[in-house]
């Protein structure tokens, strides 16, 4: 039988030469590094080939997506998680991620949306006011979470998230409800039915205005806020994210953040699975950077014994 950390690595091998394809085969048309009569020849070989390892990659996924039931069985059985979702995340991928969190034997308690005002550094004074205003009793915001990211990760934390400690929901039920009433009515967050939840992961997009108004930070440091009240954190994205002001690249090179797990390839089944998997090494103390993307250390996680 093929394990999983087998199947992992093939999988593995196969991004690896998918990637290197890709950049031979977009340098050969764009800047001719094959010049000549053969020209021609050597890029249709090229992408032949880059088909072809886009097809075992549509097989992995279709692999990993039949052999998920049993790979995340059980395996935050009796946990809840709540899932965030930045505005440039796709819709599928949180759907996804919520379709294996629910596989994996979790509740969901909820999905918040953070919007656009939310990441934007340019509200960042009107968000921290929105922020400090609604400070249940008893809770302490930490004083060098200053910037908005982290002084709203520090706050819904406190409000969202149980207690790792005592495993005990912290505040009131007004309290939560005035928290989340408040930050919708100013344009910061969409939620339908929230619940507080021992876990979270947040899903973001591919980085690709990550830039723009310290999106990339704000997201990354809010993941970081989250984690400090929290068993555990995911921040799952997509390639994009893992470059430059990306959200996960920040991520994973901000001292601060190193507690929070990461996942930069959530469009494909294997990161799906590894975000699940990223919550059930938290649980066990660990933190991991997953994906393809830079600074990543490894592809997934090797299944764990139960």
């Amino acid at each position: 039988m093929i394990s999983f950390r087998h199947h992992a690595i093939s999988i593995a091998a196969v991004f690896l030469a998918l990637a290197v394809g890709v950049v031979l085969g977009t340098r050969t048309q764009g800047h001719g590094l094959f010049p000549g009569s053969g020209d021609k020849g050597q890029v249709e070989d090229l992408r032949a080939e880059n088909a072809r390892l886009s097809e075992q990659v549509k097989a992995s996924d279709a692999f990993l997506a039949g052999a998920a039931g049993k790979l995340l069985a059980g395996s935050l059985a009796n946990r809840s998680v709540l899932v965030f979702a930045t505005p440039d995340a796709d819709s599928g991928d949180v759907d996804a991620v919520a379709a294996a969190l629910t596989t994996a034997g979790a509740t969901v308690t909820g999905r918040v949306g953070l919007t656009g005002a939310f990441t934007d550094s340019s509200e960042g004074d009107r968000l921290r006011t929105a922020l400090v205003n609604v400070v249940p009793a008893g809770a302490q915001l930490k004083i060098d979470a200053v910037d908005q990211g982290s002084l709203a990760g520090d706050l819904l934390g406190q409000v969202l998230l149980d207690d790792p400690a005592t495993g005990q929901s912290r505040g009131t039920p007004q309290e939560r409800g005035l928290a989340l009433e408040t930050l919708r009515g100013g344009g910061f967050l969409t939620f339908a039915d929230v619940q507080p939840a021992q876990l979270a992961v947040v899903v973001t997009g591919d980085g690709a205005r990550a830039d723009q108004n310290n999106r990339g930070t704000i997201i990354a440091r809010f993941a970081g806020g989250l984690r400090s009240h929290s068993a555990g954190v995911v921040l799952a994205g997509r390639y994009g994210a893992a470059d430059g002001p990306g959200a996960i690249a920040v991520a994973r090179s901000e001292g601060g953040l190193a507690t929070v797990t990461t996942v930069d390839n959530v469009d494909r089944e294997i990161g799906r699975v590894t975000t699940v998997l990223g919550l059930t090494e938290q649980l066990n103390g660990g933190t991991g950077r997953y994906g393809t993307g830079a600074k990543a250390t490894s592809l997934t996680i090797a299944a764990m014994p139960r």
